[in-house]
């Protein structure tokens, strides 16, 4: 398409928004297009906290990330990984941990495309085009039998990913085939958009995103989210707002920390019954 940059891959719908390239904007990232400014704008109107709650959460990952390097794991498969931006899952686990392997995956082309680029001469990390949907096909890739041995324990990384899964497609069942891949020792690290904290901001976020995407996001209750942990056992302090988990100093938890709307938590699968 005439006008569009180098960088965008052939067949990338630029006029509707996704997810992926929304965060990368909400994160001052510059692979985006117009639908998903205005989405992201749209948003923010609704809840000027979504843009600091998308840098609370990339702040989340990396310590949860530093958090299962200390605690011995080599091996990361982060489903949903996204565009890629400052502090990559990589660039965490292998400055903690130099030869850290990491498996990324998701389905935007966009993100797909960039991530290659920035993973190239990387022998330890890689990108697939998977499906979360699919956990089987991401199990079996090549790519990730290559970089991830399933005899060790492996972090597993579901972070902002299980609410564009519908009740309908079962999400704790691909998460319960995820976990059970994994050797004993291992961790989920999952963040999840909540309803309860903020419900009347939540509910307005969730009607102007859904009208605006193909993936619709579908919000959940505290205990359903902590379904997701089943067969792991929370790492203190459990499934908390997203600064409430292990801050870097106590002033970076604010007042209300319900206000990003966002549960996250990391759970260790305890040793083989």
């Amino acid at each position: 398409m005439a006008g569009q940059p180098d960088w965008v891959p052939p067949g990338v719908d630029t006029k509707r928004a996704n997810i992926a390239r929304v965060y990368d904007y909400l994160l001052g990232g510059t692979h985006n297009f117009l639908a998903d400014q205005d989405l992201a704008r749209a948003m923010t109107a609704v809840d000027p906290n979504i843009r600091a709650g998308a840098r609370e959460n990339r702040a989340f990952l990396g310590r949860a990330v530093r958090c299962l390097a200390a605690a011995g794991i080599r091996q990361f498969l982060d489903i949903g990984s996204g565009i890629p931006t400052q502090g990559n899952v990589h660039e965490v686990a292998q400055q903690a941990a130099p030869g850290a392997r990491v498996v990324y995956t998701d389905v935007d082309p966009v993100a797909i495309a960039h991530s290659k680029a920035l993973l190239d001469g990387n022998p330890d990390a890689e990108i697939i085009n998977a499906d979360l949907r699919e956990p089987e096909k991401i199990l079996a890739h090549p790519t990730t039998r290559e970089l991830i041995d399933f005899s060790q324990p492996t972090g597993l990384l579901l972070a902002m990913v299980l609410h564009f899964i519908s009740d309908a497609d079962d999400p704790w069942a691909i998460v319960a085939t995820l976990r059970d891949a994994l050797a004993p020792g291992s961790f989920i690290v999952l963040s999840h958009v909540e309803n309860e904290g903020r419900p009347e901001k939540a509910q307005a976020a969730e009607k102007v995103y859904n009208r605006s995407v193909a993936t619709s996001v579908q919000m959940r209750s505290q205990a359903e989210i902590l379904r997701f942990f089943d067969g792991f056992e929370l790492l203190d302090p459990g499934l908390v707002y997203i600064p409430q988990w292990r801050p870097d100093s106590p002033a970076d938890v604010p007042d209300d920390p319900s206000k990003f709307w966002v549960r996250v938590g990391v759970g260790r699968q305890g040793p083989a019954s």
